[in-house]
């Protein structure tokens, strides 16, 4: 590794906010996007719900009391959160920024609701990417493809995701994803412009210095 390379890798990382309406394909992608870089993690939010079957402290979930929630709610422990029916759910800040700060790029899969928190809380740091499916027809046959839900459930889908779509002007990139492969190019491409941002570069600095010195 050259100089210049191992300058650039002294950058501050991204929160990188991948949202969509069920079965536009956010999972696969995000899942592509975790394989093709190791400076990458997914988020782990903490819950108050019960752990299931195979689920992992600390991997797929922080588990907490409601108490404990209540408690980093006060103390501001938490970048966004939220109550989804009788269960608390947030993204702890600590473990994110400790990532940003090491040079390493967080994926968040939430809803535009959490995306509006993430912004009030670290705008800076924050890319937001909204998924489309190509028609609404793709977007149910897609739902049905998996064969996870019922008739009823890729009805009410299939509603919810017009409300999630109308929030789609608050997102910096919007991806269209009729095919796989070329939408995780223009992922790629936004997640290479946003990392080549100046203010993520904080090696800059240093380096402009000792240039114009002719070091």
């Amino acid at each position: 590794m050259s100089e210049i390379q191992k300058l650039k890798s002294n950058r501050r990382g991204l929160m990188v906010v991948l949202s969509s309406p069920s079965g536009a394909g956010k999972t696969t992608l995000t899942r592509k996007l975790l394989a093709a870089h190791d400076d990458m993690s997914m988020s782990v939010s903490a819950t108050t719900r019960k752990p299931r079957p195979g689920e992992v402290d600390g991997h797929d979930y922080y588990f907490v009391t409601k108490d404990k929630f209540s408690e980093m709610i006060e103390g501001e422990d938490f970048l966004e959160h939220a109550k989804v029916f009788d269960n608390y759910y947030g993204t702890p800040r600590a473990p994110v920024e400790e990532a940003l700060m090491d040079g390493r790029d967080v994926i968040f899969d939430i809803d535009w609701q959490g995306a509006q928190q993430l912004e009030q809380a670290a705008v800076e740091d924050l890319v937001k990417i909204f998924i489309l499916p190509p028609n609404m027809r793709a977007l149910e046959s897609r739902l049905r493809t998996r064969a996870q839900d019922s008739d009823d459930v890729i009805a009410k889908r299939m509603s919810k995701s017009e409300a999630e779509i109308s929030h789609w002007s608050e997102y910096d990139y919007i991806i269209v994803n009729e095919d796989i492969e070329t939408a995780m190019a223009e992922l790629q491409s936004i997640v290479q412009a946003e990392r080549m941002k100046r203010r993520r570069q904080s090696w800059l600095g240093p380096f402009i210095k000792a240039l114009v010195e002719g070091g």
